[in-house]
């Protein structure tokens, strides 16, 4: 394979991946496990409002169209203007305590979501949220980097992805037995003459944890920052400059992320009403039956691809992550386009199942890839662009587009086709886009990982 042969002739020149030495194994997988949870809590305060639509609707008097922007625009409006700024401070500072913070926040947040009493104290306290989120990824990320080796790090990331399938899971069963009971009951009432309704209660119980894990945060050891080429954090500038110097290997990883990201939230944020108005599901069904597969498949995925690509690099693959992301999104593409079609919910909720744990195998080697190639004082903002793109472009835009497609194309209805033409759209350019990119990648990874700056860059480094 051409990759391999330039590697060969490069090796010895090319600095080694592994040769700065890394913290003890412990002390990664330790990090692992408190990230894990953090991202766990993260993912539980964000999803949980999916199922808890109608109850809050009822009580508070809204509309869908303020429910949408409580979900949607509160956070990841805020999440686009303050990602940037605390992705550059991640570059800087100690990025345990930037993220011990943001846990913080977001969770008592989530808690004053459950005290709302009308439409703006609901709004402010999401925004909240998202801004305490906008500390996870980018710290999370470069912590990571700096505890494992790169052949390592689809493991560790899969491994601290293990908190985004419980916390998604856990919000589609917790939110489809809140549906349950708040029917039935006529709310809870505490001490001080205050009264909570069931859906106030779960938000409150839900954000109460994320106050413990923060504490446990402060207990993971702040690493060595490895990969640096240069002594500051790089302004903006110079890290799109450094962007599209290295187009050949960032715009395929980010283009092809877009696209996915677009396909997936689409299905993931209208998943709910395809399986009520399409098969007559009830909104408890569905969120047992939507959490406990991404309870099953996720994990499958997630392993699965860091395996993969772990054996793979060890073979001289020098690409093998995003060959791993190639290979596994050309799967997952035609079962979630198929899904929709099927003729009864089982086999749709089967095929779901099946295109998750693929799109699982995806999830830590893409983000892996992207910490591989990029200099420490970078990976904060890149990593904020890499989430920019899921969080701001795919859950902005995926369910935006299947919406328009139901409302001016079909009906609502036959929402299963709006969805099928949106993955028919997102997910096979997805696949060709990643496909280009892998072998400037695998040059990248061939020649060392860390990328250098470009020209007009480089007086300003080490």
């Amino acid at each position: 394979m051409d990759i391999a042969a330039e590697a060969d002739k490069a090796e010895d020149e090319a600095p080694k991946i592994d040769e700065e030495a890394y913290p003890p194994p412990a002390q990664g997988w330790y990090c692992v496990a408190i990230l894990a949870l953090a991202v766990m809590v993260n993912f539980l305060d964000r999803g949980i409002l999916t199922l808890l639509v109608e109850p809050i609707k009822a009580d508070l008097g809204l509309t869908d169209v303020q429910m949408g922007l409580v979900m949607g625009f509160a956070f990841t409006f805020f999440y686009a203007v303050l990602g940037l700024p605390v992705a550059r401070m991640v570059d800087r500072k100690s990025r345990k305590h930037i993220m011990a913070v943001g846990i913080a926040i977001w969770s008592v947040m989530t808690a004053m979501c459950g005290l709302a009493g009308n439409f703006w104290h609901l709004f402010l306290a999401r925004v909240g949220v998202g801004v305490g989120e906008t500390t996870s990824g980018p710290s999370a990320y470069s912590l990571l980097s700096d505890y494992f080796p790169p052949h390592k790090l689809p493991r560790a990331i899969a491994g601290m992805n293990l908190g985004f399938v419980a916390g998604s899971g856990l919000a589609m069963i917790i939110g489809g037995a809140v549906i349950g009971l708040v029917g039935t009951s006529a709310g809870y009432d505490l001490p001080f003459g205050i009264h909570l309704r069931g859906w106030q209660v779960v938000l409150v119980l839900v954000g109460a944890p994320g106050l413990v894990v923060s504490g446990l945060m402060l207990t993971v050891k702040e690493p060595k920052r490895r990969g640096v080429v240069q002594k500051e954090s790089s302004p903006i500038t110079e890290v799109f400059q450094f962007l599209f110097y290295h187009w050949k290997v960032y715009v395929p990883l980010f283009v092809g992320l877009a696209l996915r990201s677009v396909q997936m939230f689409g299905m993931q944020m209208w998943g709910p009403a395809f399986y009520g108005r399409t098969y007559g599901w009830s909104p408890e069904l569905i969120g047992y039956v939507s959490g406990f597969s991404l309870l099953v498949a996720m994990p499958i995925g997630l392993f699965t691809g860091s395996w993969i690509a772990e054996r793979w690099w060890k073979n001289k693959v020098y690409d093998a992550n995003i060959r791993v992301v190639v290979y596994s999104t050309a799967i997952a593409v035609p079962l979630a386009m198929l899904q929709p079609l099927m003729p009864t919910p089982w086999l749709a909720a089967g095929m779901a199942l099946v295109a998750a744990a693929f799109a699982g195998m995806a999830a830590p080697v893409e983000n892996a890839a992207l910490q591989s190639v990029t200099p420490n004082q970078l990976r904060g903002q890149m990593t904020f662009l890499f989430l920019f793109i899921m969080n701001v472009v795919g859950m902005g835009l995926g369910p935006l587009i299947v919406a328009t497609f139901t409302d001016l194309v079909f009906s609502e209805a036959n929402i299963r086709y709006s969805i099928f033409l949106t993955a028919t759209l997102m997910g096979p350019p997805a696949v060709f886009v990643f496909w280009y990119g892998m072998k400037p990648y695998g040059r990248a990874m061939a020649a060392g990982g860390v990328l250098p700056p470009p020209p007009s860059l480089k007086n300003k480094s080490t």
